[in-house]
C-alpha cells in the first residue's frame, strides 16, 4: 500500500489517541477567521486525488460554513398562509456555499474542487483548493491549463464543481 492509502485509512478509521488532537484542532479552528488561506492540505490524500498540487499557482483555503435550516426573510408586502413558513430547505450543499464563498473573497482564483475536513453540531469545515489561471506554471502544466479558458473563471457560481454538480442532481 502506498502512502496515500495509509493516510486515507486513518481518517476513515481514527485511532483512540487522536481524539484529543481533533478536540485541541476544532477548538483551535473556531477562534480562527471564517475563510483561512492555509500553507499546505489538512487531508493531503484527498486534495490530490481531486487534483491538487504542490506547486506555485495553488493555494487552499479552509472555509467555515453554519450548519442547520436557514430561516425564511421577513413577510412583506400582504399576509398569505403560505408566507408563514418559519424554515427554509437549503437548495444547495454546505460545500457549494462554502466554495462559493471562497471563490467570493479570492476573485483572481478559480474554484477546482473541495471536501469536507470536519464538522461539529455548529459548523462544517471545508477545504477548496484554488488555482491561479494567470500563473505562468499553470499556463504550461498540460493537466491543468484548461482552467486559464475564461469560460472556467467562475465555475463555483455555474455549478460546475463537484459539490455543485451534485447538487444539480447530476452525480
Amino acid at each position: 500500500m502506498g502512502l496515500y492509502k495509509h493516510v486515507r485509512m486513518l481518517w476513515k478509521k481514527p485511532q483512540h489517541n487522536l481524539a484529543e488532537l481533533w478536540k485541541t484542532r476544532l477548538m483551535e479552528w473556531r477562534r480562527q477567521a471564517v475563510t483561512l488561506k492555509i500553507e499546505r492540505p489538512t487531508r493531503i490524500d484527498r486534495a490530490r486525488s481531486l487534483g491538487y498540487k504542490a506547486k506555485q499557482g495553488f493555494i487552499v483555503v479552509r472555509q467555515r460554513v453554519m450548519r442547520g435550516g436557514h430561516t425564511r426573510p421577513q413577510i412583506k408586502s400582504g399576509r398569505r398562509s403560505k408566507r408563514y413558513g418559519t424554515r427554509l430547505n437549503l437548495r444547495k450543499n454546505y460545500q457549494q456555499i462554502a466554495e462559493e464563498r471562497t471563490q467570493k473573497k479570492f476573485t483572481n482564483m478559480v474554484v477546482l474542487n473541495s471536501y469536507l475536513v470536519a464538522q461539529d453540531g455548529k459548523h462544517a469545515w471545508y477545504e477548496i483548493i484554488l488555482v491561479d489561471p494567470q500563473h505562468p506554471v499553470i499556463k504550461a502544466d498540460k493537466n491543468i491549463n484548461w482552467i486559464v479558458n475564461r469560460k472556467h473563471h467562475s465555475r463555483a457560481f455555474h455549478g460546475q464543481t463537484s459539490a455543485g454538480r451534485k447538487g444539480r442532481g447530476l452525480r
